[in-house]
Parts: C-alpha cells; sequence; structure tokens
C-alpha cells in the first residue's frame, strides 16, 4: 500500500469534478494515506482558480482528517522558453508546483522544441515534478529531460490517468517505459502519480504500480511511501 497521493485535483480546477480539498482529504483519510497533495489546474486552464486563489493556499490549514496536505499547483508550461501560468511570488508561498504540457497552452511542435520547454522549465526553483511526459502528442528527448532532471533533482511521475483505459492521451507504455528505464539509469526517483480530479481515484495506482513492476523498476526508487525523502525533494529550492 502506498502512503501518498501528490498530483490530485478540486473543485478549483475548473473541470471533472466538483469536490472541495476538505472532501479530498476525508476521501484520502478513508484510503489510508497520510499525505495529499492538491496540484489544482493553473490559471490559464479554462474555469480554473485564479491567482488569488492560490495566493490564499498558503493560509490554508495543512492537517484535515488526520491527513497531511501540501497545496501546490499544476501549473501550464506556456512556451519553449519553459514560462508558466503562476508568478514567482505566488509560487514561492505553495508547497511544489507540478509542471505539465497541455494541448490547450502549448500546442505540440518539434521535438527539439518540446524538450526545450521542459529543460528550461526545470529552472524554476518550485517546480519539483513534471507531469505526464507519457503523452504520446509531444515528441520528446526523454534523455535529455532525465538527464537534466537529476541535475535539477525534479521527479518524474508514472501518471496512472495515462495508463488507465479511461486515458486520453495515447498509448503512453512505450514512453512510460522508456521513462523508467532512464529513470533507473540516472536514479532519478519516481512518482505513482492518480491525477484524479475528484475523490473517486485518489490514491488509485492500479496501472501504474502493475506496469512498473512490469518493467522491474526498483521500489526504492518510488517515493510514494518514502514520505521524510518526498518531502525533502519537495521542499528544496
Amino acid at each position: 500500500m502506498f502512503l501518498s497521493d501528490i498530483h490530485t485535483h478540486s473543485i478549483a480546477s475548473g473541470h471533472g469534478t466538483s469536490c472541495t480539498i476538505t472532501q479530498m482529504a476525508k476521501a484520502a483519510s478513508c484510503k489510508g494515506l497520510s499525505l495529499l497533495g492538491i496540484t489544482d489546474h493553473g490559471p490559464s486552464t479554462i474555469g480554473a482558480g485564479t491567482v488569488s486563489y492560490f495566493r490564499s493556499l498558503s493560509a490554508a490549514p495543512r492537517k484535515r482528517f488526520g491527513i497531511q496536505l501540501l497545496l501546490g499547483a499544476e501549473v501550464n508550461i506556456l512556451d519553449e522558453q519553459g514560462r508558466i501560468d503562476l508568478p514567482a511570488d505566488v509560487l514561492s508561498g505553495l508547497d511544489y508546483a507540478i509542471a505539465s504540457m497541455h494541448i490547450q497552452n502549448l500546442r505540440p511542435a518539434d521535438r527539439q522544441s518540446n524538450t526545450l520547454a521542459l529543460l528550461n522549465v526545470m529552472q524554476h526553483p518550485c517546480v519539483k515534478v513534471l507531469g505526464h511526459i507519457d503523452n504520446t502528442q509531444y515528441d520528446l528527448d526523454y534523455e535529455a529531460v532525465i538527464r537534466s532532471a537529476a541535475h535539477s533533482q525534479v521527479l518524474m511521475e508514472i501518471n496512472e490517468a495515462s495508463l488507465a483505459p479511461y486515458g486520453y492521451r495515447g498509448d503512453t507504455r512505450p514512453n512510460c517505459r522508456r521513462i523508467l528505464e532512464l529513470c533507473l539509469q540516472y536514479q532519478v526517483p519516481v512518482l505513482l502519480s492518480s491525477d484524479s480530479h475528484g475523490i473517486s481515484h485518489i490514491g488509485d495506482f492500479t496501472y501504474g504500480e502493475a506496469f512498473a513492476k512490469d518493467c522491474n523498476f526498483p521500489p526504492d526508487l518510488i517515493l510514494n511511501s518514502q514520505i521524510p525523502r518526498l518531502l525533502s525533494f519537495l521542499m528544496k529550492r
């Protein structure tokens, strides 16, 4: 059993759920988690929270229903320079940021441009995770990305929503396999992420866990149950 899930979304993401952070924490407690991260979509996502919403999170309680809460954001990468949709002063008040490429904000380009966007965004001190880089719409130089992640101490994720039958990013398995191979080679730790919008999939890593086992990926490089080590990665600036 894994103890943390740090890529989840509440009603403030603007789609997929009407669940509040309190409801998310209660569900995480019922599922036996000890750490839950709420990472609502950045303001460039249609209907998502405004900058003021993310600014206010710094004053929110970090313990609910016995669950330790981390409050962050899944920011949108906007261009190959690695610009994102929350300002530095707001991000510095959050616990961490996941940086992701979403087609609504960053159209797929050639391999060099797509890769450059990730290399540049990892230079931001608050970006600690790259989200679903398995997306088949974005051609990437995975070795360049993960080699840089090892240097920048940025975590990779294996996204449940990418591997599950309800996924919409194409057949991500070859990309996920390549990601895990390179994470092992460069000793980059990995997170299993539910990407749950609402309570339905919180802590559900059914497909991600099975895939990692099928790839013979070592459990000691999966941080979901290594809470002190995970927090150490996230809190570094």
